[in-house]
Parts: structure tokens; C-alpha cells; sequence
């Protein structure tokens, strides 16, 4: 692999965040260059900053996720091809996203959803998830398939606090007093 690019992040009006995503097949996930797309998507998180991109972000209609929470808990995850097979019950909270910076939202989500889908190498995974990650994963998810967050968000706004000016352009977390359970999502 070769030292990972940035890319470009693409902000809603861009017809490739409006589009179903193409599945991934195997003989491409093998392939060097989407190897090395996958590296350049973590780079470009990283750098953003954020703690989940979707290849529609950066232009790619492929079925491809990078998550990372960036703390001591969690581990970086790679999903192609990702589904939600189970889901339980419902959390609303302050989300952002990297492809409409500056505004923040109320989302209401699944509070539990195993995600089931392959690694870069290929083999099957499958992760239970809540709370912040859980959350990062639908919104990764819905990505793939046109939707962004702004669709399903009430109360949509400029983020004028801190927290929420964190969570619409870094990727951090927001707290909201009048929303539950208020953790955000920004990718």
C-alpha cells in the first residue's frame, strides 16, 4: 500500500450522496487500488476530523464504511457491504456530519443494531453495537443509500454551542439537556 491521500469530502447537493451505493464484490474488495481506498478513507477521517466515513462521501458509490471512535474503548472498524440485521429499540440525540458542516440536528435511532457485513480482507463480521458507536453505524449505513442525516432530523440548525459546533465540523459529541440520551454522530 502507498501513503494515504486525502480526499475530498463532498457536502450535500452532490448528486453521489443522493444515489444508492453499488455492493462490493470480491474480486474488487482484493484489489490493490480498493485497498488503498480504504487507507485513504481513514486517512481522510482522521484528518477531517471525524469518527465515521462512507465511500459516497469521498465520491465512491461502493457499499464501504471506516468507523473509529477514536477512544480507549473501541477499535477501528471497516464494514463492505454492511447491513443492519437486528435492531431494538430507539434513542434520539445531536447529530452532525462532515458532508453538512456547520449544522447539527435531532435523530431519532435504533438504541441497539448488529451490523453484519465483511472486513477489508474479505472474511465475514458481525458487531452488536450501542450507544455512540451503534449510532455512527446507521448513520454510516444510511449513507449508502442516499439518505443523509438532514432527512430524518428534527430541530435542524446551525450549531451555536460548542459541543454542537464539534459534532457539525470535528466528529465530537454534543449534549443537549432537552434531548435523550445526547451523544452525536458527525461523518
Amino acid at each position: 500500500m502507498g501513503k494515504p491521500f486525502l480526499l475530498p469530502i463532498l457536502t450535500d447537493g452532490h448528486p453521489t450522496l443522493r444515489k444508492a451505493a453499488k455492493k462490493v464484490d470480491e474480486a474488487e474488495l482484493r484489489q490493490p487500488a480498493f485497498q488503498q481506498l480504504i487507507d485513504d478513507m481513514f486517512h481522510t477521517m482522521y484528518e477531517a476530523p471525524g469518527i465515521g466515513l462512507a465511500a459516497p462521501q469521498v465520491d465512491v458509490s461502493r457499499r464501504l464504511i471506516v468507523v473509529d471512535l477514536q477512544d480507549d474503548e473501541s477499535r477501528p472498524y471497516v464494514f463492505i457491504n454492511p447491513k443492519i440485521v437486528e435492531s431494538e429499540g430507539e434513542v434520539r440525540s445531536v447529530e452532525g456530519c462532515l458532508s453538512v458542516p456547520g449544522m447539527v440536528g435531532d435523530v431519532v435511532r435504533f438504541a441497539k443494531v448488529t451490523v453484519s457485513g465483511l472486513d477489508r480482507n474479505g472474511k465475514r463480521q458481525r458487531v452488536t453495537a450501542t450507544g455512540l458507536l451503534g449510532r455512527c453505524l446507521q448513520h454510516e449505513v444510511d449513507h449508502l443509500d442516499g439518505v443523509l442525516y438532514i432527512d430524518k432530523a428534527t430541530n435542524l440548525r446551525a450549531a451555536e454551542s460548542e459541543a454542537e459546533q464539534a459534532a457539525a465540523n470535528e466528529g465530537g459529541v454534543a449534549y443537549d439537556p432537552h434531548v435523550d440520551g445526547a451523544h452525536s454522530v458527525a461523518s
